[in-house]
This record gives structure tokens, C-alpha cells and sequence, in this order.
């Protein structure tokens, strides 16, 4: 039975692996989006620091791999695979959870993560170990000192990852706070605080440095109705706990009555066997956490600008759910759990075939044009009308591969200048290969 769980687990991460390069292989623009553009020019003119809309923790690692010679838009991919890989190495080493989260990293959401130039594709190796240091206190195998350092680090560590961390800072010490009578408590109050306070600090002593009006930009009570926040929370949900296609069709249709209701029963199953079958005070502690991120996520959208929930930005609180879950159904269902991973690629596979675009092609064409224009080394910068105008944004996203150095203006008289490029002055010269599910 070992031996042939072994084979079922090798064949499942080879084909993850593959599937995470042609994720972003089979994309027009390489699976990035508007905050990749940011990501990748903090990371080029780093140490100078153009922005603090996003922490060190992203930039700072694909700034590390540049160093071994690929650019901005290679290393972050590197970062990618090397969270995937560093999951599973670490799971397996420590045996916390690993045939879980190798059917968790096979499910096409995850992976569609791996794949991105995104913060979230980093954050997830030190949300698992975030849970590793905590399981370890809740089991009493780390105690006093140690585990308070221990703690504060990981929390400190996740926030400079991910603004949004500050959610499990406050799960933590909530946690801690109510079971104040536990042994445990202590590290988990101690370390909530010394979170709380790192971020005190961050604030004045980084973001107020560089950019002093940040929080009153982005503070603004009243952004959206709650009737149009709690469809977006269900919609959100039930993409994020999908385990087979995590992306709704924006443009509605019958299909999305699928992806939601399928999304739906299984958080229905979720919650039924979370109740039918007890949880460890270790597995109770991660759904509590995941529960407080998703729960606070939900209530900062009511004066702070971001996007909608669905499954990337859910993706550090979902984590914690789906090692539980699995866990459950490995109990009940043994080795048949692993065709819910190789269902998850399958679906993967069709859904990237279906709207494949040639990254490599598109790559070498806007290379070309950068390198004949003599705009392939130079600060760039992408005229829009408004930040809405997706379809014209991808252009940008894809000249960010070739060159970072690239900010987005919204002066019509920036265009006048010849390092100012609009989507017409692209499309004229060059022809991307575009998918045809935008």
C-alpha cells in the first residue's frame, strides 16, 4: 500500500510541476496582472524604493534570484516553483500534513498561484510555517521563550509578505485570548502583541518614510453597498473552495451555476464533517484562523480599497481549511482521496488548452519592438484613460516581462514623449497572440 501511495504521490507532483510552467507558458502575458507590473519594477530599481503599497517580502525575493541571472519576470516564476517545492520538501520532512498537501498543491487553484507574479505565490510556504511553529505550541513540544520568538517571527515574516497577514496577527492573539486558561495561551497573546507592535512600527518608521499620505489614500468609508459585498463574499467562496475550477465566467451564463453550486456543496461538506468528526485543538486552531482572515478580509472592504474576495486573495486562510479537510477525507476515503487532485488537474489542463495564448512568442515580438525602438532599457511609461481599461493594461503587463521598468500614467500629455507607450503605438508595429476567454 506504501509503495503504491508512493507512486500516486510522485506522478501527482510531476504533473503539478509541469502544469505550473505551462500555466504561465500558455498565457498570452505569462499570468501576470497590474500588481505584477509593481512587483517587478520595486524588485528592478530596488534598493530604491518606489512604493509602499506592497511589503519587501515579494520584491526582495525575485530581486534575489536576479542575481543568478534571469530577469525580473523569470525569477518570479522561480519564486513560484520554489514555494511549491518548498511545501512539499518541508511537509515530507517533518511529516506535518504532506499527502494533503500534495493533493492541496495539485488542486488548480494552487497551482494556478504557483504559476503567478503574484505575493501569494510566497506567502504560502510561510503560512505553513506559521502553522508548523503553532502546532508545535498547541502539542506543548515548544514552550516559553522559544516559542514566543518562534511565533512573532513567522507573524512578523507574513506581514512583510502580505499587508493582509495582519489578519492572522489579530487570529492569533484572539486565539490566545480566548482559551486564555490553556497553557498555550501565553505564546499566542505574547506574540499577537509583538505583531501588533512590529506593525505600529512598520507604519511610521517605513510606510509614513516614503509615503506619508498612504494610509489616507487608501482609507475610504463607505466604498461599497453590503448587499453588493456579501454576493461578492458568496461568489468568492465558492470559487475559492472549488476544488476543480476556481474562475467564474464575468460575464455570467449558466456555467457559473456550476461553479458556484459545485463550490457550495463542498463547503457544505466541509462544515458536516468538520461537525461529524471532531477536530484536534491543532486542526480547531486552523480553521479558527482561516475563519478570522476570511471574516476580517470581508469587513476591511468597507473602507479600504481592494479587489473583491475570490481565491487568490483567500488563498493564505483557505490553506489552513483544505490541509483540515483533506485530513478528513484521507480518514474516510484513504488513497481515493488523490482523484480529487488528478480531477483538479484535468480540469486545469482543459481550462488552459481552451484559452491558451503563446507567452514565448509574445515575449519575442515585444522584445523586438523594445530593442528596435531603443526602449528596452530605459524607465517606461504606459499611458491608460482609466485603471479599468483591462484590455489595454495587458499590454503593459507584457512589456513588464521584458522590461520592469515600467509605470502606468493616466496624462494624456505623457504621450508626447517617446518613452510613453499607449496600446495603439504597440498594436501598430506587433501582433500578440490573445486568448480568446479574457
Amino acid at each position: 500500500m506504501k509503495f503504491k501511495e508512493r507512486n500516486i504521490q510522485i506522478t501527482m507532483i510531476i504533473i503539478t510541476f509541469m502544469m505550473i510552467i505551462l500555466r504561465f507558458l500558455l498565457n498570452e502575458k505569462g499570468r501576470t496582472n497590474p500588481d505584477s507590473i509593481r512587483y517587478m519594477r520595486f524588485a528592478h530599481v530596488f534598493p530604491t524604493v518606489d512604493n509602499t503599497t506592497t511589503p519587501l517580502g515579494y520584491p526582495l525575493s525575485i530581486k534575489f534570484f536576479t542575481f543568478f541571472g534571469p530577469d525580473e519576470f523569470w525569477s518570479s516564476k522561480i519564486v513560484g516553483i520554489s514555494s511549491f517545492l518548498f511545501i512539499l520538501f518541508f511537509t515530507w520532512k517533518k511529516k506535518f500534513f504532506f499527502k494533503e498537501s500534495v493533493v492541496l498543491c495539485a488542486l488548480f487553484s494552487f497551482l494556478s498561484i504557483y504559476s503567478y507574479t503574484m505575493s501569494e505565490a510566497l506567502i504560502l510556504p510561510f503560512v505553513l510555517l506559521f502553522l508548523y511553529t503553532c502546532s508545535l505550541i498547541i502539542e506543548g513540544k515548544l514552550e516559553k521563550g522559544k516559542a514566543v520568538f518562534y511565533l512573532s517571527l513567522s507573524l512578523i515574516a507574513l506581514y512583510n509578505i502580505r499587508y493582509s497577514s495582519l489578519f492572522i496577527m489579530a487570529g492569533t492573539g484572539l486565539f490566545g485570548l480566548i482559551f486564555l486558561k490553556r497553557k498555550y495561551s501565553k505564546p499566542f497573546i505574547l506574540s499577537g502583541l509583538i505583531g501588533g507592535i512590529f506593525v505600529v512600527l512598520y507604519k511610521f518608521l517605513f510606510i509614513d518614510y516614503f509615503n506619508e499620505n498612504y494610509v489616507n489614500e487608501f482609507l475610504e468609508i463607505g466604498l461599497h453597498p453590503t448587499s453588493k459585498l456579501l454576493a461578492e463574499l458568496f461568489q468568492g467562496l465558492c470559487t475559492t473552495f472549488n476544488p476543480f475550477i476556481h474562475i467564474a465566467n464575468p460575464g455570467g451564463g449558466i456555467i457559473n451555476y456550476a461553479i458556484y453550486g459545485i463550490g457550495l456543496l463542498n463547503i457544505l461538506l466541509i462544515c458536516w464533517l468538520f461537525i461529524r468528526y471532531k477536530l484536534s485543538e491543532t486542526e480547531f486552531f486552523f480553521i479558527f484562523i482561516s475563519i478570522s482572515g476570511i471574516f476580517c478580509s470581508f469587513f476591511i472592504q468597507y473602507f479600504y480599497s481592494v479587489n473583491p474576495i475570490d481565491y487568490r486573495l483567500m488563498a493564505p486562510f483557505s490553506f489552513p481549511v483544505w490541509l483540515v479537510y483533506f485530513r478528513k477525507l484521507f480518514l474516510l476515503f484513504d488513497l481515493k482521496v488523490y482523484a480529487i487532485g488528478f480531477l483538479s488537474i484535468a480540469s486545469g489542463m482543459l481550462f488552459t488548452w481552451l484559452s491558451k495564448g503563446n507567452y514565448l512568442e509574445n515575449r519575442k515580438e515585444m522584445k523586438q519592438f523594445l530593442q528596435s525602438e531603443k526602449l528596452d532599457k530605459v524607465p517606461l511609461k504606459f499611458y491608460l484613460e482609466t485603471a479599468e481599461d483591462l484590455d489595454k493594461i495587458q499590454v503593459a503587463e507584457l512589456i513588464s516581462t521584458v522590461n520592469p521598468n515600467i509605470t502606468l500614467s493616466f496624462k494624456p500629455k505623457d504621450t508626447l514623449s517617446k518613452t510613453t507607450l499607449t496600446r495603439y503605438k504597440v498594436l501598430q508595429k506587433i501582433k500578440i497572440d490573445k486568448n480568446k476567454y479574457q
